[in-house]
């Protein structure tokens, strides 16, 4: 878009610029005496200005009603309208173009002269009209007019172009809430009940489109991988890379998923997430041409025994929510995905009981900033004890309750980063039947 700005700037610029001369200055004598006129006319003319004439301030108005005058000479004094009043009615015409009033007068006084101005005159010249001076106050207002057209000819090339700049980005917004439709399609099963475990995503973008992406991917009986992914920035360039980390990890086309490899006869089983992480972060530097960099947190839960396999690579901790209510973090941390070609990374191991639950989330939630300034942020603590304050909520509910409770805390409905989360109910083995 700001290439196109660029352009459409300079072709305003080459658009004024290339413009054709200005026609000769239209000028309109006003008089009662016809001898005046005449006088005036023919002294004009040898300076090539195009001169019409009116006997009245009323022919004078019905004149400018009809045609474009860029300068005007009245007699201050006329039977009927005077010089100010049609001054006051031709400024009450409103043409796009402006007119240079010069009033011929007797007058010198300088409550006259004031009156005169407050009517809308530019100029005054005394009568007798001395030839010289009324050439040279001619030439001052053929300045001002010019450069009156030359600023209304740009003014209509920049609003010309302003809406070409609109149409373009309506085009671009339109755009956006299809690419925003087709990123929120690539959280496929917002709820996957395993029987054993059911995992609720939560993707909230700060704009159109962003760079969070979760998942979840279920290849066989007894695991369940999760995956939260926060790329660096935001917009589109952001949100692409999301969409091909998406086809990384997908949960429909296990053949193509990173995260598992065969393990029998039609079956797939999930890899280490320490080794998907390393892969991931190897195609960065030779798959991927990007300056961008993610963080992710990757799971893969024994749903038969509750163990957890965890690798964490720069996200924020998860954090495990105790049948009791309690909250412990979990995760040791480790380095974005993009950042260091061969970055080593390593797994965490723990343990989930039935009725505990295990959080992912992006630092849209914990990096969310409270109201009232001073840095303050909702952070893991207020995670924590939100997590605890909600523990009675199922999944979906809780993951609704948080965007509620984030707009609370910051005083914003729209958050300046995107919000996504992973939210895992494990029941046990005792409860797995799908």
């Amino acid at each position: 878009m700001g290439s196109f700005a660029t352009a459409a700037i300079a072709s305003v610029t080459e658009t004024c610029a290339d413009a054709a001369p200005a026609a000769p200055l239209r000028v309109l004598i006003v008089d009662d005496s016809r001898a005046q006129r005449r006088m005036l006319s023919a002294s004009l003319r040898r300076t090539g200005y195009h001169i019409d004439e009116a006997a009245s301030g009323e022919e004078a108005l019905a004149y400018c009603e009809a045609h474009p005058v860029d300068l005007i000479l009245s007699d201050w004094m006329m039977p009927g309208m005077s010089g100010v009043e049609f001054c006051q009615a031709f400024r009450r015409l409103g043409h796009d173009n402006y007119g240079y009033f010069i009033l011929l007068t007797s007058k010198s006084e300088r409550d006259d002269i004031a009156a005169g101005l407050d009517a809308g005159a530019d100029d005054f010249l005394t009568k007798p009209v001395n030839g010289t001076e009324l050439a040279a106050r001619i030439k001052a207002g053929a300045r001002i007019v010019d450069m009156q057209h030359e600023l209304t000819g740009k003014n209509k090339v920049i609003a010309a172009t302003l809406e070409e700049l609109q149409d373009l980005y309506q085009s671009i917004d339109n755009d956006l809430l299809q690419a925003k439709k087709l990123q929120q399609s690539l959280v496929r099963d917002r709820v996957r009940d395993v029987g054993a475990a059911r995992a609720a995503l939560l993707l909230r973008s700060s704009g159109h489109v962003g760079g969070d992406l979760v998942g979840s991917f279920h290849p066989n009986p007894r695991e369940l991988g999760l995956f939260a992914i926060d790329v660096s920035g935001h917009g589109v360039t952001s949100a692409l890379l999301t969409a091909q980390l998406a086809g990384y990890l997908s949960s429909s086309s296990p053949d193509q998923n990173l995260a598992l490899e065969p393990c029998a006869k039609d079956a797939f089983c999930a890899r280490p997430p320490e080794d998907v992480v390393a892969q991931l972060n190897t195609l960065m530097f030779e798959d991927m041409e990007t300056d961008h960099y993610f963080t992710i947190a990757l799971a893969v839960l024994d749903l038969e025994t509750g163990d957890v396999r965890l690798t964490q690579a720069g996200h924020p901790h998860p954090q495990v929510l105790k049948a009791d209510g309690t909250c412990e973090l979990v995760g040791e941390g480790g380095l974005p995905v993009g950042l260091i070609p061969g970055a080593p990374y390593t797994a965490s191991q723990f343990r989930l009981s039935p009725g505990d639950r295990l959080m992912l989330c992006s630092d849209g939630v914990t990096e969310c900033p409270l109201r009232g300034g001073d840095d303050a942020l909702f952070d893991d603590d207020g995670l924590s004890r939100f997590l605890t304050a909600h523990r009675k909520l199922d999944g979906p509910a809780l993951l609704e309750a948080l965007i509620w409770t984030l707009s609370e805390v910051s005083g914003q409905t729209e958050f300046p980063d995107d919000v996504s989360a992973v939210l895992c109910d494990y029941r046990g083995p005792a409860g797995s039947a799908t």
